[in-house]
């Protein structure tokens, strides 16, 4: 690839990866049949899909033999044949979908993608690489996208090869839509509670900005360092998101937005310990019921088998009577 000019710098970084639910089904798939559930090896697969400059939608996908090398990430295997082969079956069944790059399961970039990257440089002039986080404790979008760059230098050194950074997101199409709807609603636990699951999506939004808060503090600090250079695009993104907080200085006498903030957030909760209160009276209330209701029935059950006990020894005392009056007048007849 010829060398990156600030131009084509920026074309490329305003330009979006759309990945399809498809491909994502069709990646965690590949990973759960070739690897056990704790391997930290990956696998690679091919992207296809139509690469329209600014949007490349990545629509379908086919798995590839890969082997590398855990001690060495330089030494690693990847069958181009089997990528030629695959690929021409496809072109048969669906004319528009291109290769337009390839994917692994990283979840982070390893040393031999540049290489690899290469390589799939002999299908097509600006391949874009894909890596999709299959780990289960992920919480956010599991993409994220590259291009390969040569970055020229100021000082007129060497050009460096690197990887770019571009946006990802996940749509789907109508009948996509409708499929993944009806694989939900199939793993959907059923002794999950409605209010528990949404206590479960807060906590996991909150963990990720919480990941996302270091990264961004990790970023400033080497920046701060020296051990990064200024990125004016980040920088002016993270004042425009500063901007959009609320500000918690108030003034001397305790008016102001701090101390409107404070107000409204009290009211807030507030109302929410009220309902909290309100619902437990109600289940208290519903307790107090139950055990009434409890007692009363078993009050007459009690009372059921007593009377019956009692109707019972009164039966006997009367067959007792009845057969000792007959014994007398067996006595008296035989007397006569």
């Amino acid at each position: 690839m010829v060398a990156t000019t600030t131009e084509q710098l920026t074309t490329l970084s305003q330009s979006t990866v759309i990945v399809h639910p498809l491909v994502l089904l069709s990646v965690a798939d590949h990973h759960a049949r070739t690897l056990t559930r704790n391997s930290t090896k990956r696998v690679v697969g091919v992207l296809l899909g139509q690469d329209n400059v600014k949007t490349v939608n990545v629509a379908n996908s086919f798995a590839i033999p890969f082997e590398e090398d855990e001690k060495d990430p330089k030494t690693w295997f990847l069958d181009h044949n089997y990528i030629e082969g695959m690929f021409d079956m496809f072109r048969k069944v669906n004319a528009r979908e291109r290769l337009i790059g390839w994917y692994h399961t990283g979840p982070k970039l390893r040393a031999s993608d540049m290489e690899i990257n290469e390589l799939f440089k002999r299908f097509i002039a600006r391949p874009v690489m894909v890596i999709v986080d299959v780990r289960p404790d992920t919480v956010s979008i599991p993409t994220d996208a590259y291009f390969a760059v040569e970055e020229i230098k100021d000082d007129g050194s060497e050009t460096l090869k690197t990887f770019l950074h571009v946006p990802s997101a996940i749509e789907a199409e109508e009948a996509e839509e409708i499929g993944v709807e009806h694989l939900l609603r199939d793993i959907k636990d059923s002794t999950t509670t409605t209010l528990s699951t949404r206590v479960q999506e807060q906590l996991a939004s909150l963990r990720t900005l919480k990941q996302r808060i270091k990264d961004v503090s990790a970023y400033l600090r080497d920046v701060e360092q020296g051990k990064m250079p200024v990125d004016h695009t980040i920088v002016y993104g993270l004042q425009d998101v500063l901007n959009l907080l609320p500000s918690l200085e108030g003034d001397k006498n305790g008016t102001g937005m701090a101390s409107d903030l404070a107000t409204a957030m009290g009211e807030q909760t507030n109302d929410q310990l009220l309902v909290v209160y309100l619902s437990s009276l109600v289940r208290a209330v519903l307790a107090l019921h139950a055990l009434v209701e409890n007692k009363a029935s078993i009050g007459q059950s009690e009372e059921k088998e007593s009377g019956s006990s009692d109707k019972k020894e009164k039966e006997k005392k009367d067959d007792k009577v009845k057969e000792d009056e007959k014994e007398k007048d067996k006595a008296k007849d035989e007397k006569k």
